[in-house]
């Protein structure tokens, strides 16, 4: 992108933002899109790839590793999902609308508010982590195993925030290259690293299943370096510079990533829950195997992720805009496109459930549980993919209430439906079939709501600014 004016164009508007307003969608999405799906894709090959070495650890260590992933899931999906998502939100609507004062001072703003945020974070899981993982089922050598990798990974929690907020910086842009091949980069280096450091290599030392946590922040400290080189360098379209603080800019951000926020804690909040109950019924074994049949659901999250950084772009910049139907149609046709991936890769791992389990072992309970979940939701991850990708869509619109609304439902299927059929059956497959029905009603209820124009009716959504408000108030 670049700083050229489109002949025509309202005064401030970016050659590059005309893409995004003017350009045919399909194309347009696709080209956005296939970068930002290779970066996903590799962020998430870096937890499998830690899955894969620590394994041969043994089960405790397995186990302990199904305990923290949620919780480090949960950091990606609030740094990179919500907060990111309001970063790119906002910065796509102040090009959109021609403001480039307000989307260079929308960067450090965005800074600020994920470096205050991973500090935060970082405090209350080395406190409290004991009890944390304690209570979701951890005991002896798994829980042991699961605050060696937590205190590692949560001490470098930061970088993976400011990490995040670079990329989000950059992708409101439009620019989804630069951050996939920081990425990219930094997991092919990842590859090497971590079995070096969790088993030893010449003069580096083994340091078990927290060296896969080293390596891993490693990872998050080089690609934040990389990303602030660039941003600083000026080539960026949003600019990092010192600007008076302002709260009409923490407040862009904040009102989408807050409520972004909420609908990923939601997330990790069910399954959280879910894994102890499963702990409850089915023991470390069955933990193992429900953590790691999950792990290929929470893979779902970056793929979609990757239609879904565009997505937050398009419709931002053209609700900017005062572009209505176009912003409608983008997420439709976007949403559309991540239900068919997603449900493709539910089925075959429903048909197929083995070949991903036995990836990370071969112990029979671990076997059996996680072949039980993939059966039972696989089928209904196209309605997952569905309702996240809309999600997405509804940040870059500013109008979270739906998904909320029908994260909240899941989560109270998934958890509550889940507890009822457990006691009633004492069946693991019935029990993931209500986290399936869970997932069909997030991704129908977010379907219905956005189709029926959700996000400009009255003030049904949350109110993103009053810029935006004004300019729904004129289109209406």
């Amino acid at each position: 992108m670049n700083g050229a004016a489109v002949p025509g164009a309202p005064a401030g508007r970016l050659s590059g933002t005309a893409l995004l307003l003017d350009g045919p969608i399909v194309p347009t999405l696709l080209r956005l899109a296939w970068p930002n799906v290779v970066v996903m894709l590799a962020q998430a090959s870096t937890g499998l790839i830690e899955t894969f070495w620590v394994a041969k650890l043994g089960s405790s260590a397995l186990t302990g590793m199904a305990l923290v992933f949620p919780g480090v899931m949960l950091m990606q999906m609030i740094s990179g999902g919500a907060m990111g998502g309001g970063i790119s939100s906002a910065i796509a609507r102040a090009l959109g609308g021609g403001r480039r004062d307000d989307a260079d001072s929308l960067v450090l703003h965005a800074v600020l508010i994920n470096a205050g945020l991973g500090v935060a974070t970082s405090v209350v899981v080395l406190l409290f982590g004991t009890q944390l993982y304690g209570s979701l089922g951890g005991s002896g050598a798994s829980l042991q195993a699961a605050l060696a990798y937590s205190n590692v990974v949560f001490a470098g929690n930061i970088f993976l925030w400011l990490m995040n907020a670079l990329a989000s910086a950059i992708r409101g842009t439009g620019n989804m290259l630069v951050p996939a091949i920081v990425t990219c980069v930094g997991t092919v280096l990842l590859v090497p690293l971590s079995p070096a450091l969790i088993f030893g290599f010449g003069p580096i030392p083994a340091f078990g299943i927290a060296g896969g946590g080293y390596a891993l922040v490693g990872f998050y400290v080089v690609a934040t370096a990389v990303l602030l080189v660039y941003v600083l360098s000026g080539r960026n379209l949003a600019r990092l510079r010192l600007a008076p603080l302002r709260w009409r800019h923490f407040r862009a951000i904040l009102i989408v990533g807050a409520v972004g926020a909420i609908s990923s804690i939601q997330t990790n909040v069910t399954v959280g829950v879910t894994t102890a109950l499963v702990a409850t019924v089915a023991g470390p074994a069955g933990v193992a195997g429900y953590g790691t049949g999950a792990r290929l659901e929470y893979l779902l999250v970056p793929l979609v992720f990757g239609l879904g950084a565009p997505l937050v772009a398009l419709v931002g910049t053209n609700v900017g805009a005062g572009r209505q139907r176009r912003a409608l149609r983008i997420a439709l046709i976007g949403s559309g496109l991540a239900f068919g991936m997603t449900e493709t890769i539910g089925i075959v791992a429903a048909f197929y459930p083995q070949a991903w389990l036995e990836l990370f072992g071969h112990e029979r309970g671990m076997l059996a549980a996680g072949s039980a979940y993939l059966r039972a939701v696989g089928p209904f991850y196209g309605f997952f993919g569905l309702g996240l990708s809309l999600y997405f869509a509804s940040q870059g619109a500013g109008r979270l209430l739906w998904p909320l609304v029908a994260g909240l439902l899941r989560m109270s299927l998934a958890i509550g439906g889940g507890w009822i059929v457990l006691r009633a059956t004492g069946s693991l497959f019935w029990f993931f079939m209500a986290l399936g029905v869970g997932l069909f009603a997030y991704g129908s209820v977010t379907a219905a709501a956005v189709a029926s124009g959700a996000w400009f009716r009255g003030r049904s959504g949350v109110r993103l600014s009053p810029e935006v408000d004004s300019l729904h108030a004129k289109r209406m």
